[in-house]
């Protein structure tokens, strides 16, 4: 019951290498079903991200012929030349594939470490392969548990707790003085790429009302119209700052766009409600002394870059308890599949014994000459009951055996003793 991994990633391959290799959901369709149909493998999973494209999979022969086969294939379907892929790729095999699986789900394997998002697309990329019925046992049991692996460090470590973006530190910071955002206004001034990270994050966290300002109104109202927020007049900022309970700004501009004495006049109008002020700018565009103010909670980036380095070093002290999980359930994993070893040994075994018994009988039958009634029954029971003993008592211990490496390497000394991957071949 073997298992590889073919594939590569953001650690062994650039962007623009990535980009060429990914797999749509159609194209993964076809090389799973290609992949069965030429009979490379017998279970088949691709799992395509940004990062990674990976093809997993249960040999129809041996993980040392199917590798380059998939090698092949794989270049094939991307319309590229073997050698351009060249030390990019990465195969595993056997248990080696199922700690890379695992830690794909429990986010140690991701660009961003702890990352949430990596579980939900390591489930949808089962889910499809399930649907199309390119999945079998070792790849469901495999794949579940990988999510059980997600889930769990999800809920039992704090590695995807802590946000480690600026932007996402922000709005957390946000959420730590207002609660949940769902009752709460907020004002963008900028329209780049930060900012738009900011929007994202607050939509994502539910907040109630979205303002945009920009010097150029065309980007404002781009901004706002895929976020669907509302447009503030680049000249009307003061007068809106009664509104929003959080403003973040992220200026290209050679002095500050809010001065302390507009703060606090804003401040004035809002009866001194709480204000909080997330100044993305370099330099900075919101006055420094304007945090001095009476309810007024001032952060520039500076401020979250140490929040977000602190918690990038609380991330990689979970690490240890992440792997602890992981650990854990490849053990598992391996328990469960030497047990369906344990069995498909024992059936082979029975079978070719079984085989030999019967010749044996029939030489001696006819050797024997004329036998009372019922004698050649009796002696074939007899043997039948001798060779179920002599097989289910090794077998017996090879289950109960604690240490997991022995267990698999008396089912190896099995199968080389009664020469059963011969029998197969």
């Amino acid at each position: 019951m073997e298992i590889v991994l073919l594939g590569l990633n953001h650690r062994t391959a650039p962007v623009e290498l990535r980009e060429r290799v990914a797999f749509t959901p159609e194209k993964a369709g076809r090389a799973a079903a290609e992949l069965r149909e030429r009979g490379v493998l017998a279970e088949t999973l691709v799992l395509s991200t940004c990062n990674r494209s990976e093809v997993y999979g249960v040999p129809q022969e041996s993980a040392a012929e199917t590798i380059p086969q998939l090698e092949r294939y794989f270049a094939s379907l991307h319309e590229m030349d073997l050698a351009v892929l060249g030390e990019s790729l990465y195969r595993h095999r056997d248990h080696g594939v199922v700690r890379h699986v695992f830690r794909v789900a429990a986010g140690l394997d991701s660009m961003l470490l702890g990352e949430a998002e990596i579980l939900g697309q390591v489930r949808d990329a089962y889910m499809a392969a399930y649907e199309l019925g390119a999945t079998g046992p070792v790849l469901n049991r495999m794949f579940q548990a990988a999510l059980e692996v997600g889930k769990r460090v999800r809920t039992e470590t704090e590695i995807g707790t802590r946000p480690v973006s600026v932007a996402f530190a922000g709005v957390k910071l946000a959420e730590q003085i207002f609660g949940k955002l769902s009752k709460h206004c907020a004002l963008i001034l900028g329209a780049g790429t930060v900012s738009e990270q900011v929007v994202e994050h607050l939509r994502d966290r539910g907040i109630a009302r979205l303002l945009v300002a920009n010097r150029s109104p065309e980007r404002a109202k781009e901004l706002a119209g895929r976020w669907k927020a509302e447009v503030i007049e680049w000249e009307k900022i003061e007068g809106a700052l009664a509104e929003p309970d959080m403003l973040v700004s992220s200026v290209g501009a050679e002095q500050a766009v809010m001065s302390r004495a507009m703060i606090e006049r804003a401040m004035q109008k809002r009866e001194n409600r709480a204000l909080f002020l997330i100044d993305l700018g370099v330099p900075r565009n919101v006055a420094v002394d304007a945090g001095k103010l009476y309810n007024v909670y001032l952060y520039n980036i500076d401020d979250l870059s140490e929040i977000v380095e602190g918690n990038k070093r609380a991330r990689a002290g979970e690490i240890p308890h992440v792997e602890a999980i992981i650990e854990e359930h490849v053990l598992k994993f391996q328990a469960w599949q030497t047990g369906v070893e344990v069995t498909t040994v024992l059936r082979d075994l029975r079978a070719k014994l079984a085989a030999d018994k019967n010749a044996f009988l029939r030489e001696r039958f006819a050797n024997s000459g004329d036998l009372p009634p019922g004698e050649q029954e009796r002696m074939a029971a007899l043997a039948e009951e001798l060779l179920e003993q002599l097989v289910i008592s090794p077998f017996e211990k090879v289950k109960n055996e604690r240490d997991l490496r022995k267990r698999i390497a008396d089912l190896e000394a099995v199968r080389r003793l009664f020469g059963l991957d011969q029998e197969k071949m």
